[in-house]
């Protein structure tokens, strides 16, 4: 009796098929749920990264130190940003894939906070991106402490809108992870 032939280790995936059979299938359960959670990890690790400059840059009272904390943020922002693309991109191809109701409660209140996220965030980004600006002028002028440089820092509002987005933040992992 004649052994079938064999295929090198190297083109076998880990059920033993042939790898020529993966540009054929539409893509796995699998690689959804792992594109829409490092979208998640990004937008929430984003946020977290910006919450902590943002604080660290209340405690400090040089302009210069101020704008690279803020200069910071920025990266923070970015992956705010990716994240949030990955995770609703992967997200609606996930809910496709699983034939879920898109206007199930749970997600009626996720795309609520996420608009909240997206309006909010854009308003608060602008005043933390006007702040970061005078913390650079004042920085190359003289890098002395100002009261209009810890005012902006403080301002309320802003601090009521940033803390809004971290707990929408928290909300939509709630609803992401209990389905309510």
């Amino acid at each position: 009796m004649e052994a079938a032939p064999t295929r090198p280790i190297a083109q076998l995936d880990a059920q033993g098929r042939g790898l020529d059979h993966l540009g054929s299938t539409p893509m796995s359960y699998e690689w959804l749920l792992f594109g829409h959670l490092a979208g998640a990890f990004l937008y929430v690790s984003g946020g977290v990264g910006a919450t902590i400059v943002s604080v660290a840059a209340l405690r400090r009272a040089r302009p210069s130190e101020v704008a690279v904390l803020l200069r910071t943020a920025r990266i923070a922002a970015a992956l705010i940003g990716i994240g949030l693309l990955l995770a609703i991109g992967f997200g609606f191809w996930l809910a496709d894939r699983l034939g879920v109701d898109l206007s199930s409660t749970w997600l009626t209140a996720t795309f609520a906070l996420l608009g909240w996220i997206l309006v909010v965030g854009a308003v608060a980004g602008r005043h933390d991106r006007h702040t970061r600006e005078l913390a650079e002028r004042l920085a190359a002028d003289g890098d002395e402490p100002s009261a209009e440089l810890d005012s902006r820092l403080r301002n309320p509002l802003n601090l009521a809108l940033n803390a809004s987005l971290l707990i929408a933040t928290i909300a939509i992992v709630a609803l992401m992870v209990w389905k309510p």
